[in-house]
């Protein structure tokens, strides 16, 4: 049904929002087995998140594939010391850039911390990264959700997570933010793998590889 490489949680949850919701529960069966996406934890992976705002997919990728590759971009220390001329041409735009090196500064400080972050619960985890410009709740959720393992996140301004509970239950629109996050409080506390589920199930019905994104 899932990844082996899954974390523990994983088999219990999936097992709990069977009884709750067989429609979510039942989505690898369509899509086929539902992939671990995981980035890393602390710096490289906020950098990749914020890499990932308001483009597609595929954008971000290939922008994350340059910059990644300039030596010490995936360090605060190296980011900062790494020209502006530099990372436009990897692809950031400018305000990217000036949140890029925000981000790398507040790292630097001490300001945030892989293992800072990893001890907070999740809400003042996601107000911490939040309080950096450039990184709302949205990529605070996802870093959490994909570089924390953590099990009950949510992202509800996420508009593929509202397609996809829109075309799975047949809705006539996509639910609101806010109507998303009421209908996910059903779900806890494995908001987390109903998440990963809707979005497999988006990937399934667009016809984007499992593994993509």
């Amino acid at each position: 049904m899932f990844a082996a490489d899954a974390p523990g949680w994983a088999a219990q949850a999936l097992m709990d929002l069977a009884e709750r919701d067989s429609l979510i529960a039942s989505i690898p069966e369509r899509a086929g087995v539902l992939p671990w996406r995981r980035r890393e934890a602390g710096f490289p992976g906020l950098l990749r998140s914020l890499c990932g705002q308001m483009i597609s997919n595929q954008a971000a990728t290939a922008i994350w594939g340059r910059l990644a590759a300039l030596p010490g971009a995936t360090t605060p220390e190296g980011l900062l010391e790494l020209s502006d001329e530099a990372l436009r041409q990897a692809g950031l735009s400018r305000p990217k850039l000036l949140h890029a090196r925000g981000l790398a500064e507040a790292f630097a400080r001490g300001q945030l911390s892989a293992e800072g972050l990893a001890a907070l619960p999740d809400e003042a985890a996601v107000a911490a990264i939040s309080a950096i410009p450039g990184f709302g709740p949205w990529t605070a959720e996802v870093h959490l959700l994909f570089g924390l393992d953590r099990p009950d996140v949510f992202p509800s301004g996420d508009l593929a997570l509202a397609a996809s509970l829109a075309a799975l239950r047949g809705l006539l629109g996509r639910p609101s933010p806010k109507e998303l996050a009421a209908l996910a409080s059903a779900w806890r506390p494995w908001r987390s793998m109903a998440a990963r589920l809707l979005w497999h199930h988006w990937r399934y019905v667009t016809g984007r590889p499992a593994g993509e994104g």
